[in-house]
Formats: C-alpha cells, sequence, structure tokens
C-alpha cells in the first residue's frame, strides 16, 4: 500500500501524469511550465541539499516567500529530508517573525529576496538559526547565507554518492510525521502553532476530491497566500494529486503591483476555477460594476434589471426555476449571452467556478456571481482541520450555506452544556477525522483545551439544516451579549450591512450585556464625496456634515426595514447607535489579522472612549460632535 504523506502524492503524481504542467510561472512577458517531473527532479535536488547541510529527520525549516515555484519545491524538498516546514506570512513584520522562528526552533529559513532583509534583521538573536537560503541573489551575502544556485550544487554533489540515503529517507516517511506548523494571527496572545500531519493533508486532500473531483486539465491562479492553509490544501496539493495545473500571481515591484497584475494574470492563464476569499470577492464585484457603470447608465440599467431576473430564476442554486420561475429561463440565458458572458471573458473565458474560505460569505455577493455564471461557492474550515470541514460545490449547493460536509468526517453540533442539539438548532461545531491536526507546538494547555478525546472545538457557532447543509453563524468569542444574557453572532449583520449600503466599507457590532447594541462604521470615502457632490453639499459646513449624518442613518433605517422583512435579524441585534470613525480597520493598524478578520478585542480596546459615549443620551443620537467632527475630516 502506497503511504499517504505528500511526498509519496508527489511521487505517484509524477508517474502518472510525468508529463502534465504542474507549475506555471511568469518568466518575462508569458508563462512558462514546469511538468510533473521535472519539478519532482528539482524537489530531489533541494531535499539532497539539505541532508548535505546536516538537515535530520524532525529538523524544523522556516519559509518566508511569496507564492512561486520555489515555495512548492522549498516545501516538499524541506519534506522529502524528514524534516518541517514552518510556513511564515510574507505580511508578517520582523518582530513577528523573531517569535515564530524562535518558538518552533528552526535551523534554517528559506527566504525570498524581500523578505531576507527581515530575517537580517534578526538572526543575531536567534541562535537555533544555522543556516538562510536565499532564493534570490543578494548584492551582499554572509557566511551564514547561501544563494540558491549553490545550492543546487551542493543538490548535485550528495545525489552523485549518496543518492540512496535519500530513498531511504524517503522509506522512513511516516503518515503522522509532522509536515507543518502553522502559526495562528496571535491577535489576542502568543500565536499558536498548529501542527498538521503527512496523513492530516492527505486525508484532507482525498476529503476534498470526493466532494469536488478535479479533471486533470483543471488548471487555477492561486492569488491567496500560499502559507495559508486554504491554499495550501484546497489550492495546491489538491491540483497536485489530480494531475491539474497552478500558476502563480506574477510579482510586481509592491505588493500593491503585484495584487494589480492579478486581472491581468487571470486573462493570461485562463484558470477553471479560483479559490477567494470574501474581502477579494468583494473587490471582484466592484471592479465589474465599476466597468459596467463606464459604459454608461442605459448598460447599467439593463445589467441591473439582467442581474435581478438572474437571482431570481436561480434562487439558492439547488432550487433554480422552481416556484413557477421557468418562465425565466429563456431570458436569462439571453441575458447571459449578450451581457454577463462578457464579463466571464474579463475572467479568462473558463472559470466555471470560485471556492469561498472563510466562514461567512454574504448571500447577495454569492448571488451576484451566481447570476453571472460564475459561482461563488462557499465552504468551510479551520487550519486545524487541515483546512476544510464543509464545501458547498457546482453539483451539490446551497447559497447561504457553507455546504456539505466531507466525507470521513464527523460532526457534532453542542450546546451551552456540551449536550448535542437537534437538527436546525444551533450551538458550537465540533469534528473529528483524520484531517484533525496533531496539537498545538509546545502548548499543551491549548491542545487540551482544543482536542478533547480526539474531538475539534471549533469555537465556531453554526447548525444542520435537514438536507445536511451545515450553517456558520460566527465565533464563540466574538458573540454579542445583551443585558437580559441573551447571545447572538454579529458576523451576519455585519457582512449584510456591507452588502446593502455602498456607503458602508467596514462594520463591528458591540453589544457586551448592554442596553443595545451599537456600532463602529468605516464609511466608504469616496462613495460619501460622491453623493455629497452630486446633492450639492459641502461637509465643511455644519448643515453639511449634519446632512451626510442624517443620510447615512437613513441607509441603516432602510437596512433595518429590509432585513426584518428578507433577513430575520432580530431588531434588539441592529444597532441603535453609531461611531463613524476616520480610520479603516487594517492590517498596518492591526485591526485585522493576516487572513483580513477584524480583531474584535483590539478595536474594542482602541474606542473603547467612543464606544462608551454611544450610551449616553448625546451620543445615541448620531448627529453628535464626534460624528461631525470626523465627517468634517473626510477628504483629508
Amino acid at each position: 500500500m502506497l503511504k499517504r504523506t505528500l511526498c509519496h502524492l508527489l511521487e505517484n503524481s509524477a508517474e502518472k501524469y510525468g508529463n502534465n504542467i504542474l507549475l506555471w510561472e511568469k518568466q518575462g512577458t508569458s508563462y512558462q511550465g514546469s511538468t510533473y517531473l521535472e519539478v519532482r527532479e528539482t524537489v530531489h535536488l533541494f531535499a539532497a541539499a539539505l541532508m548535505a547541510m546536516g538537515i535530520q529527520k524532525g529538523d524544523r525549516i522556516a519559509l518566508i516567500s511569496e507564492g512561486r515555484n520555489d515555495w512548492v519545491i522549498s516545501e516538499l524538498g524541506i519534506l522529502y529530508a524528514g524534516a518541517v516546514n514552518v510556513p511564515l506570512s510574507v505580511k508578517l513584520e520582523a518582530s513577528d517573525l523573531k517569535f515564530r522562528i524562535a518558538h518552533s526552533g528552526c535551523k534554517m529559513a528559506i527566504v525570498s529576496g524581500r523578505q531576507a532583509p527581515k530575517i537580517q534583521a534578526i538572526k543575531k538573536d536567534l541562535p537555533d538559526l544555522e543556516w538562510v537560503i536565499l532564493l534570490d541573489a543578494l548584492a551582499d551575502t554572509d557566511e551564514d547565507e547561501i544563494t540558491i544556485q549553490n545550492l543546487w550544487l551542493k543538490g548535485k554533489e550528495y545525489l552523485a554518492s549518496h543518492s540512496q540515503k535519500l530513498q531511504d529517507c524517503l522509506q522512513h516517511i511516516q503518515e503522522n510525521d509532522p509536515v507543518n506548523i502553522c502559526y495562528t494571527s496571535g491577535t489576542t496572545a502568543d500565536p499558536k502553532g498548529i501542527i498538521l500531519s503527512h496523513r492530516n493533508y492527505t486525508a484532507n486532500v482525498e476529503q476534498a476530491s470526493a466532494l469536488l473531483p478535479i479533471p486533470e486539465d483543471y488548471i487555477s491562479l492561486l492569488i491567496l497566500p500560499w502559507d495559508h492553509s486554504f491554499a495550501h490544501t484546497a489550492g495546491i496539493y489538491t491540483l497536485m494529486k489530480n494531475g491539474a495545473s497552478m500558476a502563480s500571481v506574477e510579482l510586481g515591484d509592491t505588493p500593491l503591483e503585484t495584487l494589480r497584475n492579478i486581472p491581468k494574470n487571470i486573462k493570461e492563464i485562463k484558470p477553471s476555477f479560483l479559490l477567494s476569499v470574501p474581502a477579494l470577492a468583494e473587490n471582484f464585484r466592484k471592479n465589474i460594476e465599476k466597468g459596467i457603470r463606464q459604459k454608461g447608465p442605459r448598460v447599467e440599467k439593463l445589467f441591473n434589471r439582467a442581474l435581478k431576473l438572474a437571482a431570481y430564476y436561480y434562487r439558492e442554486g439547488y432550487n433554480k426555476g422552481t416556484g413557477g420561475r421557468a418562465w425565466a429561463k429563456p431570458l436569462v440565458a439571453l441575458y447571459d449571452r449578450i451581457l454577463f458572458s462578457k464579463i466571464r471573458e474579463g475572467f479568462g473565458g473558463k472559470l466555471e467556478f470560485f471556492i469561498g474560505g472563510g466562514a461567512l460569505l454574504d448571500i447577495e455577493l454569492q448571488r451576484f456571481f451566481y447570476a453571472i455564471g460564475m459561482p461563488m461557492l462557499q465552504g468551510y474550515g479551520l487550519t486545524e482541520a487541515a483546512p476544510i470541514i464543509s464545501a458547498n460545490v457546482p453539483a451539490c449547493h446551497k447559497l447561504g450555506t457553507s455546504g456539505q460536509i466531507v466525507k470521513d468526517l464527523d460532526v457534532r453540533i453542542l450546546d451551552d452544556a456540551g449536550h448535542d442539539v437537534s437538527t436546525g438548532h444551533k450551538g458550537e461545531i465540533v469534528v473529528k477525522g483524520e484531517n484533525v491536526m496533531l496539537g498545538y507546538w509546545k502548548n499543551e494547555n491549548a491542545t487540551k483545551e482544543t482536542l478533547r478525546d480526539g474531538w475539534l472545538y471549533t469555537g465556531d457557532i453554526g447548525y444542520l439544516d435537514e438536507d445536511g447543509f451545515l450553517y456558520v453563524l460566527g465565533r464563540v468569542k466574538s458573540l454579542l451579549i445583551s443585558n437580559d444574557g441573551e447571545k447572538y453572532s454579529p458576523e451576519g449583520i455585519e457582512e449584510a450591512l456591507v452588502s446593502f449600503s455602498p456607503y458602508i466599507d467596514q462594520v463591528m457590532l458591540h453589544n457586551n450585556q448592554d442596553p443595545y447594541t451599537v456600532a463602529l462604521i468605516v464609511p466608504n470615502r469616496e462613495k460619501l464625496l460622491l453623493w455629497m457632490r452630486e446633492n450639492d453639499i459641502s461637509h465643511h459646513k455644519e448643515e453639511g456634515r449634519k446632512a451626510v449624518l442624517e443620510f447615512i442613518q437613513s441607509e441603516l433605517d432602510r437596512f433595518r426595514d429590509k432585513s426584518l422583512e428578507k433577513r430575520q435579524f432580530p431588531s434588539k441585534w441592529l444597532p441603535a447607535a453609531v461611531a463613524i470613525l476616520g480610520e479603516s480597520f487594517n492590517e498596518e493598524n492591526r485591526f485585522l489579522n493576516s487572513t483580513l478578520k477584524m480583531v474584535r478585542g483590539r478595536i474594542t480596546d482602541y474606542y473603547r472612549n467612543r464606544i462608551d459615549y454611544l450610551y449616553t443620551s448625546e451620543g445615541k443620537n448620531i448627529v453628535n460632535h464626534q460624528n461631525m467632527t470626523i465627517i468634517g475630516r473626510l477628504d483629508e
């Protein structure tokens, strides 16, 4: 029986799909492909070089690089040598890297040229770190730094006389050996290192492939960070198992330029599917709507009419055309031919669907992409589960849910007392299967708290419906708690508010045993300034600032009516008072973590005075002096 490790996964795929392209990378003006056999040969060289440099089984090696061919080759080279990869985000600052590298006891670090200065700044205080491998040439190198070119030479020399040792090492790799130590964002305490084994990953790849078969002619542009478990499993290794291809985004001179390369690269690669997250999905939608607006009011009006009809016909996907909607099918097909197909051309013309990661993706956003013929199918997972727990797929989906549970994974929904609840009732999502992590690195207390009798306590609230679809409502720790002790998850309301109003960019609800719920709102400056120009209003005048705030309040009031009519959000959890913020939640101010989720505790602490003010009679009125001041600075 073939061992179920990531190393043997590559070996098997190289034998089965040898001449298929595995990796596409932009070189010069065009993408160049590397076959499965070529990648395997390079991985062997990399592993041999590491063994020549003294790497032993179980040693830890950090990998800090943008997504590229060398990322996959480096990780697999580490694994073939019997070592453990510690993948780290390129967004981390030197001090954050220092904790993770020291805590995991990394013996080496593999870094791209852009990340090298961070390691050079901290390595003097990392006694376990012996070598730094540079994936890109630098003007000057230290004695403990080795270029990738010299690494290849070491690999060739080692294989020339020790080729059997590499094969012996491969045979000694076991399914339960660690592959990664993946660190959490560490937003409330020191980051925890999630230990994932070979079997954790291969089990989840099997689960993903059973839910969503991947033909070998599929290709995906991996636009999410490769160190994130979602892109790592659902992208790299699921594609690799099935003989399919992956492409990296063209690296720009700055991170912003790299992001701007994504639309161009999508057209070049013509992906079959894309992995996405809510923030990225929202950006795609905004760009589509911007392009439609630029074509003039007639086209915009036609687009909105077509969008509304398509959403009406498709419903929640699994029930499209039902309920007396069959009459709309020919007209939807016409709109698709003359309008939506043109939009899809901007995504390469071959994009069949998106898979959305993260617990929540607003259903209106899902309906938007479904209508234009590129369904964004929501999934759910945690890094601790390697990460896929459930997913909607083209063959079986229900918009508004996180899909059905993957095979060979047990799921329970537990109430506060730890008892199983019945179908349709909410509680904590708890799972058990081969994809569940080994534990947290050097953190027995956290491991015991999260893993109990083999069950992973996710910390997420949700429920299963009668068809087996999972609804994820939010985090246990983010729950709103009213003064009568009732609890409610805020994420659905927050996502819906942002989706509902173009004048609201971000929102965080707060209620900690208080008389009512309040909101911190980051307005969309561009849209508000445009609205003011169209209505001849100046926010530099008092009456103008008052008019802007009253307009924002009217948006909230419209949402309140719509939510009660269609979304069934209880009124007590909708904001009764609002603070307008002058700064967005972002990674730089650490109000968003590396996965772009709000760090609620930090936001609450920072804005404590403003939150307290909202519970005064003066602050409850949106036209208060604090909000007036912030609106007066909109264009600063």
